[in-house]
């Protein structure tokens, strides 16, 4: 892989870490921080709280630093490849793509989880991260780079792109179908791999992009 990879961070990486960021500290440091966060976080349709531009807003937001840290981390290992290949027009495009993906498939979910099994949990909890995001990068990552090696953290063994994306695709699905570590929208990671998927099939068929 190019060295300029792993030694600079191109700007769309970089404006939406800093964001990110940034929209932690407001919510975290401000008195109306709560305020901000039930406005932008993403909501039920069938909940008195939701608004339709809340499927861009939630992923902008998240709930601790850890679940920010992560991701962001995630972005810029991932993203910095990714928008030198694409360029930053379309990696931008990509990345609110998976975002926006992931929340209506979290939303359609929810709304089938409160409609048919009574779950008011669904309606009342929302969603916030760029995780759906960052799930449509790390598939994007591995369709475009299949073969270079990820060194996972737990276990620490090295492993190949496309059967990292593979795994972690299985296991989100299992756990998101499954009900296990509730608390994490599961779907919502699918959703972003989903739409990262269908954009850069419909991207290489019209010859935008190669792989």
């Amino acid at each position: 892989m190019n060295n300029r990879y792993s030694t600079s961070t191109p700007p769309v990486v970089l404006n939406l870490i800093i964001i990110n960021a940034l929209m932690l500290l407001v919510t975290e440091l401000l008195p109306v921080g709560n305020r901000i966060v039930e406005a932008l976080a993403l909501f039920n349709p069938a909940g008195q709280h939701f608004r339709s531009y809340q499927v861009v807003t939630y992923m902008f937001l998240h709930g601790n630093f850890s679940h920010l840290f992560f991701n962001m981390f995630a972005l810029w290992m991932f993203g910095r490849s990714l928008e030198y290949d694409l360029g930053s027009k379309r990696f931008l495009t990509y990345y609110m793509v998976c975002g926006v993906g992931a929340g209506l498939l979290q939303l359609l979910v929810g709304w089938l989880e409160w409609y048919f099994g009574g779950d008011i949990r669904a309606l009342m909890a929302p969603t916030v991260g760029a995780s759906g995001a960052v799930f449509g990068l790390l598939l994007a990552f591995g369709v475009m780079h299949p073969n270079a090696v990820i060194m996972l953290l737990i276990p620490p063994i090295p492993m190949k792109a496309k059967w990292f994306v593979v795994v972690y695709g299985v296991i989100e699905l299992f756990f998101g179908i499954s009900g296990r570590m509730a608390g994490i929208a599961h779907f919502a990671h699918v959703g972003g791999m989903l739409w990262g998927f269908l954009l850069l099939y419909y991207w290489k068929k019209r010859g935008a992009i190669r792989y």
